[in-house]
Formats: structure tokens, sequence, C-alpha cells
């Protein structure tokens, strides 16, 4: 491990700042603040007349913190906190750390802190002026919705039709139908889209015939295109089994767009305090992975009166921009909240890893995994060091594109699509040995050896798994989306998978698509395969997280091979990601 400076740096690296002034320039120079951080961070010293130092340390921090998922800075725990983003690792006790009380002192008193100024300072957490805005209106507004009094009633015999068991799915429904704000939180399998399916046909049934009332205006969003489009599904997929044909209207959509983006802005909306959205009932599925700018631009946005439901699982990946939203709502007893907990999907030995992996318990953990349970199997090694460790991922990989590519050569669509999505790879990493390009390219190697006439035809050969990287609202695909080249007649169609029906686009279509042989851990939220195969990375790895290897093992339904050391699985359940929030605090304890 080295000290500064770091040996063998190249001085012409884009990622340095030549002639920054010290501290940044350690800092810089051992990977702790990126480029971007350190001249935000100059700037704001020399128009607030600051000399640079301690006081430019602590706002290139505050500036780095959003970059990582930290909605602030603390200045009190950030000596122990930090982490390089470089690969290389680095003595960062051997920086050059202020001292925390002399530091916070100084940044108290400095003028970039305080009202109408970049910074703010509430004890030792630093915030740049934006998320501490947008933090402290989001609990209020939150808090507004919470504390509304609940409606006395919530059309009992519809509520009995729609969940004849009296658990905790009914009191979801109950709690979305009696309060202005509910959250139905579980994790994959406890039935969290059924439930809220039937939830919208609890709130669009036209009453109990006492009194009429006017069916609601509801919205239904989610953060991405991929999710909008399973919501949708979901929802007219109960609506057919109940008979309720007025739902097959509804359609889903991004936040995005139900906020109605601006062009050339990312941050500013249609839809904003001022002109708030129409809907009686908002309903936002996957709401981990909605930022805390995002959460605040939506909820500005409903009208006071109106409900707003969300559902998600918190123990999932949270958004890659600052916050962990769901996190910090979720507190099980609070109004309004209900954890849903009967998995319903997995098999009994994934369903109790993934409860261990949950609950942190590293011990218990591996104890599941060397007992072997039904459904799992554990590979101990290091997947990039002993790759032909790894003969069952072989295995299954050459298995289940076989089966893609038989059905795919018989222009059989709709088989195609489904052979698909009984086997993937998931990875930690995008790149490097242990990355989505290195194991894509030895699942082709395999098949190559494997499968005669494998990719014979070229790039669009029929077999090959594509994975759409950009949301194409034109076509109907989102990002995330999955699908498979099939023969056509003379020709070749990429085909998807919508509403139970094939969508056979022209490959020349498509702008923005990768082979899927395998994809990352992020990618592969919201999806469920019959076979997962999860390739840790090393334990030094910085995704390695408790919710990236949870997220990891509740992709499958069936079985799960876990590749990885012991060390890499005690590293990863011993890592929650642990973002810096205020926003649980200021929403539940009055802070």
């Amino acid at each position: 491990m080295s000290a500064l400076p770091v040996p063998g740096a190249d001085e012409f690296d884009s990622a340095r700042v030549l002639g920054a002034p010290e501290p940044l320039r350690a800092f810089n120079e051992a990977g702790v603040l990126a480029a971007a951080d350190v001249h935000v961070a100059v700037r704001l010293a020399a128009l607030a007349g600051e000399d640079g130092g301690a006081v430019a340390l602590a706002a290139a921090l505050a500036v780095r913190g959003p970059r990582l998922g930290h909605v602030y800075v603390d200045l009190a725990t950030i000596r122990e906190t930090a982490a390089v983003e470089g690969e290389e690792p680095v003595d960062l006790a051997a920086l050059p750390w202020p001292e925390p009380r002399e530091w916070l002192e100084r940044i108290a008193a400095s003028a970039l802190v305080g009202e109408d100024r970049p910074l703010r300072l509430e004890g030792s957490a630093l915030y740049l002026d934006r998320y501490w805005r947008e933090e402290r209106r989001l609990a209020d507004d939150l808090r507004g919705f919470s504390e509304a009094p609940p409606e006395p009633g919530a059309r009992e015999a519809e509520l009995a039709r729609l969940f004849p068991e009296d658990g905790l799915q009914r009191k979801a429904a109950e709690t979305a139908a009696r309060r202005r704000f509910a959250v139905i939180a579980g994790g994959p399998g406890t039935g969290k889209t059924t439930t809220l399916a039937r939830i919208v046909a609890l709130l669009a049934a036209p009453g109990d015939g006492t009194a009429p009332r006017e069916a609601p205006l509801i919205a239904l969003a989610a953060p991405t295109g991929k999710a909008a489009a399973r919501l949708e599904e979901a929802v007219h997929d109960e609506a057919r089994k109940l008979g309720a044909t007025g739902l097959l209207d509804l359609h889903a959509m991004t936040l995005h767009r139900l906020l109605g983006r601006r062009p050339g802005s990312h941050s500013r909306f249609r839809h904003h305090r001022g002109n708030r959205l129409p809907h009686d009932v908002v309903i936002v599925d996957e709401t981990s992975m909605v930022s805390l700018s995002l959460m605040a631009r939506l909820v500005e946005a409903v009208r006071p009166e109106a409900r707003l439901i969300l559902v998600g699982d918190p123990g999932q990946l949270a958004s890659i921009e600052a916050g962990a939203v769901l996190g910090d709502i979720v507190r099980p007893g609070r109004p309004g909240i209900v954890v849903l907990e009967r998995v319903h999907r997995f098999g009994a030995g994934i369903a109790q890893l993934a409860e261990a992996v949950r609950a942190g318990d590293a011990d218990a953990v591996i104890e599941t995994l060397e007992g072997a349970p039904d459904g799992i199997a554990w590979l101990p090694v290091d997947v990039a060091a002993v790759p032909e460790a790894l003969a069952p991922v072989r295995d299954e990989a050459v298995a289940a594109a076989r089966a893609v590519i038989e059905a795919a050569a018989a222009g059989a669509s709709a088989e195609a699509i489904a052979a698909l999505g009984a086997f993937r790879v998931l990875c930690g990493h995008r790149r490097g040995a242990y990355g989505v390009s290195t194991w894509v390219a030895r699942i082709e190697g395999w098949l190559a050896e494997a499968v005669d006439g494998f990719a014979a035809r070229g790039r669009w050969y029929p077999g090959r798994p594509l994975l759409v990287t950009e949301n194409d609202y034109g076509l109907g695909l989102y990002n995330g989306d999955t699908g498979v080249i099939v023969a056509a007649g003379e020709g070749i169609a990429a085909a998807f998978e919508r509403r139970g029906e094939v969508l056979a686009l022209p490959p020349t279509r498509l702008a923005a698509i990768d082979t899927v042989y395998a994809m990352t851990v992020h990618k592969s939220q919201g999806s469920q395969y019959r076979t997962a195969a999860v390739l840790l990375p090393d334990p030094s790895s910085r995704v390695l997280t408790r919710e990236l290897l949870y997220t990891a093992v509740t992709r499958a339904q069936e079985r799960l091979i876990l590749a990885g050391t012991e060390e890499a699985v005690r590293a990863a359940v011993e890592r929650p990601v642990a973002r810096a929030s205020g926003l649980g605090a200021r929403l539940w304890d009055g802070v």
C-alpha cells in the first residue's frame, strides 16, 4: 500500500489537476478527489476570497459526495470512510487530513457556508446547498402526505373480493386505499407487483353503491422505461383476470415523461410545485432506483389532496445518483408503510440465502452456501484466476445458448425468447477480468467450440441475444430490454416480447444494442431468470456490496450458481452501501 505521491503516477493523466493547491493536490493524486471536484472547489474558494487549504478540501469533498451517491459529506468521519476510485491501494491515513474539530470550526466561519451560499453545514454534515434544500423540502412534503388523516373506510366488499386472505397484502391494499401516502416494500417474490395491480383495481372500483364516485385519474410510473413496461403489463394482466377491462386503458410511463422533461434540461420539468400533476393517484414502482433529486421533483408536483403510493425493495441496489430514498423512508411500524415478507417465487434455498444476505449475517451466508441446499451451487474460487473451475457455468451457458440458437434458427420467436430468459451470467463490473466484456467474449469462445456453425452468418446470426442500451420510444424498446435475432423467411428479425406477444423488428432499426451472454447486476434489476450464474469480483472491489449480492442472488428463480471466494462473499455481506443521507432523520425523527 503506497503513501504519497502515488508511485508511477502519470503527470499527463486527465484525472490529475496540474498546479492544484495543497492539500487538494495530494487527495487528487491519491484518487480520492476527481479533477472536477478539485476545479469546482478551487473556483468556489476563489469567489469567496478563501486561500484554499482546509476550506477548499471540504468543498471538494462536498462536491465529490453526490457523485458517489452521498447527499452530504460527514467531515467528522470522512477520514475513516473515504475510498479511492482507482484500482491501486493507497494509504489514506498518510493524506494530510485536517483535525476534525478545528476543521469544522474553520468551515463554519467560511464565507462559503450559510444561507444563500454554496455550502450548508449541519453538525459535521457538509452539504451542497442544492441537496440540502432538496432533502429538507422532500422530507416536509412527504411528512405532509403521511400526516394527512386516513379516510374512514376502504370499500370493504371490494377489498374482500380482491384480497380474500386477511394477510399483509390485504393490509397493504387497505393502507393504500385509506391514506394519502403509502409504501409497499418487500423483496422479490413477495407479491409487490400483484398487490399493486389489485390496489389499482380497488382504487378504480365504482364505489359501494351508497354514493356515486368518479373514477380517479391514476398515473402509473417507474424510474426506467423497462420497469414502466413491466408495471403496465402486470396491471393489464391482473385486469384481465379480474374482468376490470377499464384498467386496460391505463398506461405506465417513466417518471421523466410523467413530469414532462424540458428539452435540454435533466432536472427541470413541466410539472412542479406551481403546476401540479392532474392525477388523483400517483403510483411509482421500483422506487429503490429513484434518486433524491428525482423524488423531490415528483413529490412537489403531486397535488396535496392526491394519493401517493411507492413500491419497491429497499434491499436492492439504490439509484446511481445521490440518495437512498426508499431505504430512508421504509421504517417498519410507521403509519402507511407495509413490508411484505412471505416469499412466493423462490425455492427454499435461495430464499434462505437471500434473507441471510439481507440481514448482513456473513456466517449464516457461508453456512447456507456450504450446506448446498437445493437450488444453490457455490464455486468458492477467484473467477478471474481460476476460470477453468467454472465448468458448471460453462455447461449451463452452452446448453442455454444452444436452446436459443436452435429455436431462433427454426424461426420460433416465442420459444427463443423464452429460452433466453432461462439462464443469465451476472457480473459486478462492466470491464476488466471480472467484467461483462471479458465474460461475453469467454462465453462466445465456449460456444464456438461447442456449437457447430456458431455465428456463421456474421454479426446478426440467429440466436444472438440482444440487450437494448438506450430507450427508443418510437420502437417501444427500453434500456435493459432483451431480445434475440431469429430467422424470418429468407431473412432475419430482432424479436422482443411485448405484453405476451412477439415484437419483430429489422435489426437495422436497432441503434443501441449489445450482446447479452452476460450482463451487470445493475442492468438485471427487475428481471428474473430460471438459473442465474453470479460471478463475484475481487474482495477489494468497490462495487462488491451487500446490496449487489442480494440483488444478484434474487435474480434466480429456481437455481443459483454463485462463483466467488469466501473472502469475496464475506466482503460483500459485511459491506452495506452506507450512503450519507439525512432524509430518514428529517422525515421520521423531526431533525
